[in-house]
C-alpha cells in the first residue's frame, strides 16, 4: 500500500494524476538548513525524513511504500522557505523580481528494506514586479504556504515570465520523476 506523508492538497492532486490508490499521513517534520548544508541536500534530507517519519508512524509494515516529498526555491544559495507573514511574502517576491530562481523538489519513496529518491530541479523567472503588483498578489493570500511566496498553478502564474523544467515540480511534486520513482519498484505499473 501506497501512503504519502504530506497534508498538501497540492501534492495530493498531483500524486492523484498518477491513477495510484493511496492513503495520507500526517507527519511533522522540522525544516531547517543545517549549517554548509547545501540547497539540494537539504531538500533531500527534509524528504527522506518525512517518508521515514511516515514509515516509522505505520510501525515499518511489510507492504507499505511511504512517498515523501520537499520543494523549495532557492535563489544565491539562498533557500526561500514559506513566508511568516504579508511583509516576509512581499520581501520574498521583491528578491524574486526580474531574477531566475531554481526550484528543487526531491522524492524519496520508501519501503521496510528499500529506499530511492528523484529529483526534479526546474528554473523559473520572474518578470520585473512592482510594488502594487506584489501588493495585490500578497493581498490574495495566495503565497502563505507556498515556498518562496508564490504558487505557480494559481495568480503566481502571472508573475512568471519563464519555466525551464517541471511544472508539477514547481508546483510540489514532479510526476515524471514520482512515476518513474513508483514504476521502479513496482508500485506503480
Amino acid at each position: 500500500m501506497l501512503h504519502l506523508a504530506s497534508q498538501s492538497p497540492r501534492r495530493r492532486q498531483l500524486l492523484e494524476q498518477l491513477g495510484v490508490d493511496f492513503a495520507v499521513l500526517d507527519v511533522d517534520v522540522p525544516e531547517q538548513r543545517a549549517t554548509a548544508e547545501s540547497p539540494q541536500e537539504y531538500v533531500s534530507r527534509v524528504a527522506r525524513a518525512k517518508a521515514h517519519a511516515g514509515l516509522s508512524a505505520l510501525g515499518h509494515a511489510e507492504e507499505a511504500w511511504v512517498l515523501g516529498a520537499d520543494t523549495e526555491v532557492v535563489l544565491d544559495d539562498e533557500v526561500f522557505g514559506k513566508p511568516r507573514d504579508a511583509d516576509d511574502a512581499a520581501a520574498m517576491l521583491r528578491r524574486l523580481s526580474g531574477h531566475t530562481h531554481a526550484v528543487i523538489s526531491v522524492v524519496w519513496l520508501v519501503g521496510k528494506n528499500h529506499e530511492q529518491s528523484e529529483t526534479s530541479v526546474s528554473q523559473v523567472r520572474f518578470d520585473t514586479l512592482d510594488e502594487a503588483t506584489i501588493a495585490t498578489y500578497v493581498a490574495t493570500g495566495e503565497p502563505f504556504g507556498k515556498a518562496g511566496a508564490y504558487a505557480i498553478q494559481g495568480r503566481g502564474a502571472t508573475l512568471i515570465a519563464r519555466l525551464e523544467g517541471s511544472y508539477s515540480g514547481v508546483m510540489g511534486l514532479p510526476v515524471f520523476e514520482t512515476a518513474r520513482l513508483l514504476r521502479s519498484f513496482k508500485v506503480m505499473l
